[in-house]
């Protein structure tokens, strides 16, 4: 063995990893500027390239000058269109929405602006505009420095649920549709398109507002609605001792109390496909919670409402059409108006008053299931959502009250009968 196969290899030197480093950069940046240029081509650009090719490999092949001269004109025809991409696109662009909440069926209207701030002109460009599922396009004259263009559009509203309006994306392409170039401006705008709801009067359907609570039948040794006196009891805390009683009786005397609660008011809106008919009754159950929990809200109560799945944000009555306004059908996993009412009970067992809502596909043993599952104590009502009646019914199950109503006017109706 020689000691010329004995040399251990080269160690690479700082030098050499600086210019590794600076290759890698570079070479990302050329690949990523080739991204953003195959990203401009259109599927037909790619199809008459290759045609292009192919008349040009066929025609020095074939010796057929036809089909050379084919491959030269599609050839210019390709690079005339790719011109039309030379130019800027910096908009500076507005997105403003005359409303961002409207109710089912109300007009939603809104307006997109663009203007050039910069020191030279921009070419003529096309603008689209995501609204939903949809999106709408807007063509846009050259526009000079300094200048402005806005346009008007308006939103559709038949349907609840909550609508993302953008981002503004300014395309920039050729008339034979073979190059484009998009360029994504401004953010997204949701529109909340509100359930339908109705308002009413008349006595609340919780427990009166009380700065203290309702006293309950419940006794306690510390709370605030005095009850009784009692013998002291091991335990017993000293600071409840009452010293006039002691002194008098010679036996030490302790105040008892009774528990007051805050009236905590729930619904319990099911989304699950199985418990409705249709999908209008669907939409008809929403509306009756909405209406039942912003009655809620306007008498000071405490309201939470809890689908499948999930609670709802309802602490005021923004937030709570707003929750709604997202309201879909859930997976059959998460169980129907049964597997709610459990779901309540677990997390809300001091609810004072708990509304059920359903469709008219819930069987009654379901609906006493359910009832039976809330918290004890509480005050039940249960709404069933069902398009085919004319008025509303009312009917006892359990210690639950369940109306049956075929149109959101029909829930004040109701309630006066189940409050009367």
């Amino acid at each position: 063995m020689t000691a010329e196969t004995l040399q251990a290899p080269p160690v690479p030197t700082d030098r050499d990893a600086g210019w590794q480093d600076i290759a890698a950069v570079i070479g990302a940046r050329i690949l990523a500027r080739l991204r953003k240029i195959t990203a401009s081509i259109r599927p037909l650009a790619w199809v008459l390239m290759a045609t292009t090719v192919g008349f040009w490999v066929l025609g020095q092949v074939a010796g057929w000058s036809e089909f050379t001269v084919a491959a030269v004109v599609v050839a210019i025809t390709v690079a005339l269109c790719a011109l039309f991409l030379i130019g800027r696109t910096a908009y500076d662009v507005s997105l403003d929405l005359a409303r961002t909440r409207v109710v089912v069926g109300e007009r939603a209207v809104g307006a997109l602006t663009l203007a050039n701030r910069g020191t030279r002109a921009i070419l003529p460009s096309r603008v689209v505009l995501p609204v939903g599922s949809g999106r709408g396009e807007f063509g846009i004259q050259r526009l000079a420095p300094g200048e402005e263009a806005e346009e008007l559009f308006a939103i559709p509203t038949q349907k609840r649920g909550v609508v993302k309006v953008g981002p503004v994306s300014v395309v920039r392409g050729d008339p034979l549709g073979l190059f484009e170039r998009a360029h994504r401006r401004d953010d997204p705008v949701d529109l909340y398109v509100h359930p339908r709801t109705v308002l009413f009067d008349g006595q609340s359907l919780g427990y009166l507002r009380d700065l203290e609570g309702l006293p309950a039948a419940d006794l306690s040794r510390d709370d605030v609605s005095f009850h009784a006196l009692n013998e002291y009891q091991p335990g017993d805390d000293l600071r409840h001792v009452h010293w006039k009683s002691t002194a008098r009786t010679g036996v030490m005397m302790v105040r008892q109390y009774e528990e007051t609660r805050r009236s905590h008011f729930v619904i319990g809106l099911s989304r699950s496909s199985g418990d409705y008919a249709t999908n209008e009754d669907f939409e008809l159950a929403i509306s009756a919670a909405g209406s039942i929990g912003l009655r809620a809200i306007r008498d000071s109560q405490r309201v939470d409402v809890r689908v499948q799945g999930r609670d709802l944000p309802a602490g005021t009555g923004k937030q709570l059409l707003d929750s709604l306004s997202a309201v879909e059908h859930s997976k059959p996993r998460d169980g129907g108006i049964a597997e709610l009412a459990g779901v309540v009970a677990a997390h809300m067992p001091l609810a004072s008053v708990v509304v059920l809502v359903c469709g008219s596909k819930v069987s009654t043993d379901s609906l006493r299931l359910a009832c039976a599952r809330l918290p004890f104590g509480a005050r039940v009502l249960a709404i069933v959502a069902d398009g085919t009646v004319s008025s509303p019914a009312l009917q006892r199950i359990g210690d639950a009250d369940v109306m049956t109503i075929g149109a959101l006017e029909q829930v004040p109706l109701a309630l006066r009968k189940v409050l009367a």
